[in-house]
Parts: structure tokens; sequence; C-alpha cells
């Protein structure tokens, strides 16, 4: 009976993590297009954070406006959903093994099943929880992350047609470890971001539920429960926190993925196959050519898309829970 109530939790936990990841995506894919864009261009994104002008020449992208109007005049409106369907299949999984992996560490963390139990989890147990649960949904999807990427990318004219002739091609040039190009610096980028998102979630949830307390304390509502809103404004903050401190490691995480593009010339200078022996080493030339803004290319999008994504998937996945909880018990 035990292991029963195991299973469909953990059928729970799986398919809301899905719909919620799948519903994020979705809305935000046109900022993640815009980020992916300036991440992987080698030069500067703007015009004030030139350390050297005569680095790579002209930029393709220097904002968020003209990048936007750029790709809407060069490839149309589907080409802020470019990349969508491997997106979408890397993270329903991923956040499908995520929230099941998290609730399993949380319950061993916690001794006890009880969603309430979890969320007054200390803040260091939420954040390792968090790490590992974000380490095995990266290694879990991590193929569809870079053929997201890459698809993302490429611009025009396309080099690859579609997602099977990126994997083929991939798959034939660069064999196995090609599909995981990029996994290392993933999963040290994964470790604190998956980690501050869910501690700080957690966290922002306690700080939510005790505000609502003080404020209905002496009223006769009596209502100390968590509003929608409430839950989307501590997922807005969780994601936008996790995003800014860990962006650089995605900037360079999206450059190993996309070495060796053969992208149009007018997307700028391509990045040769093993342009950077290591992360290390990806961080310090990124900073000597380009500055530390290099390192912060693309934040903008990025925060603004890290914030209502990380809202909406938490949001999605709480009423998808409840949902799924109510009509299978």
């Amino acid at each position: 009976m035990e292991e029963t109530g195991q299973l469909k939790r953990a059928f729970i936990d799986a398919t809301a993590g899905a719909i919620s990841g799948g519903i994020s995506r979705t809305v935000t894919s046109p900022l993640d297009v815009i980020k992916i864009r300036f991440q992987v261009q080698l030069e500067p994104t703007s015009q004030w954070s030139v350390p050297r002008r005569d680095v790579h020449g002209n930029s393709k992208y220097t904002g968020m406006l003209q990048a936007a109007k750029n790709i809407l005049r060069e490839e149309g409106l589907k080409g802020f959903w470019r990349g969508n369907a491997p997106a979408l299949l890397m993270v329903m999984p991923y956040t499908a093994i995520q929230f099941t992996v998290l609730r399993q560490l949380k319950t061993c963390a916690a001794g006890s099943s009880k969603s309430e139990d979890h969320m007054n989890l200390s803040p260091h147990l939420s954040y390792i929880s968090g790490a590992l649960a974000g380490c095995a949904a990266t290694v879990g999807s991590y193929p569809f992350d870079l053929l997201r990427t890459i698809l993302a990318s490429q611009g025009e004219p396309k080099v690859y047609r579609n997602m099977r002739s990126a994997f083929v091609d991939i798959f034939k040039t660069r064999g196995i470890p090609g599909l995981y190009a990029g996994l290392t610096p993933t999963l040290v980028t994964i470790v604190p971001y998956a980690g501050l998102q869910f501690g700080t979630y957690d966290t922002f949830k306690r700080w939510m539920k005790a505000w609502n307390h003080r404020r209905f304390s002496d009223s006769s509502q009596g209502n100390e429960s968590i509003s929608s809103f409430q839950l989307f404004i501590c997922g807005l903050a969780a994601g936008t926190c996790a995003k800014a401190v860990c962006h650089p490691l995605d900037v360079v995480k999206k450059r190993f993925q996309i070495e060796g593009l053969q992208r149009h010339p007018r997307y700028g200078a391509r990045l040769e196959p093993r342009a950077y022996r290591n992360m290390y080493d990806g961080l310090r030339r990124i900073l000597l050519e380009e500055g530390w803004s290099g390192l912060y290319k693309g934040i903008v999008p990025s925060i603004v898309k890290a914030a209502p994504a990380g809202a909406v998937t938490f949001v999605a996945y709480e009423y998808t829970s409840d949902w799924l909880e109510s009509i299978l018990t």
C-alpha cells in the first residue's frame, strides 16, 4: 500500500513538473532566443561594453529591442520560437525529473512526505536538495538542451533544417561526447542555480506565510494560506536571484555548445571547435577578450525571461500538483 502511494506521488510530481515546464518554456521562448543570440555573439552586445572595438568587428545585436526587430524582420515571428521543439523535449523531462527527485530528497531530509514539513526545511537542506535534483535532471535531458541551443543560435540561412538533421550531424562528426558538449560547465552552473532557485523559493514562501500570519492574526478571516499571486512573487524573486548569480557560467556553457557551428558571417565571428580548453579557460578568455561585460552578455533578457519563467513554473506546478492529487485521491 505504501509503495502504491509512493508511485502515485512520483507520478503526480513528474506530470505536474512536465506540464509546468512546458507552459513556462513556451511562454518565455522569445526572450530565451534573444538571450542565446547575445550569449553566443563574440562581438560586444552594446556600445558602452566594448573593451577593444577591433577585437571581432561590428556587432549583429546591440540591445533587446534591436535584436527583437532584427529577428522579426529576418526570420519572421517563428524565429522567436526557433528551437522550441527540442527545448520542450529538454525542459519537460527536466522539470519532471527535477520535481520528482526534489520531493524524494526533501522527504528523506524532513522524515516526512508532507509539503508543510518540506517548506520548513532549513535553508541549507533546501539548497542541497535543489542542487542534487537539478544535477539529476540535467544529466537526463542534456542532449535536448544542446540541440535547442544550436537551433536557436544558427539564424538564417539555417545550418540545420530540423532537430533530426542536427542530431545526426553531431553524432556523425563528434559522436556521443558531442551530444554532451558543455556538460561540465552546465553541471557547475546548475548546482548553484538550482540550489539558489529552490532554496530561495522555500525561504520566500516561509516569509510570505509568516507575513500572512501576522497580517491575519488579528483578523476574523484567519486565512494564512499563500495565494497564487504570492506564489508568483516568490517564484519571480527566486528566479531573479538564481539567474543574476549564475549568468557568467551560463554564457560559457552556451559557448561550448555552439563551438564549430558554421553560422552565416552576418551573425558575427564563429567559434572554432575546441576554442576553450575547459571552463576556467573559457571564463578567462572571455574576460580578457570581451571584458567583464562579456560574461554578462544577455543578462537583461536572461533575467527578464528567468524571473517570469521561474514564477510560471512554480505556480503551474503547485496548482497542477494539487489538481492531480485531488482527482487521484
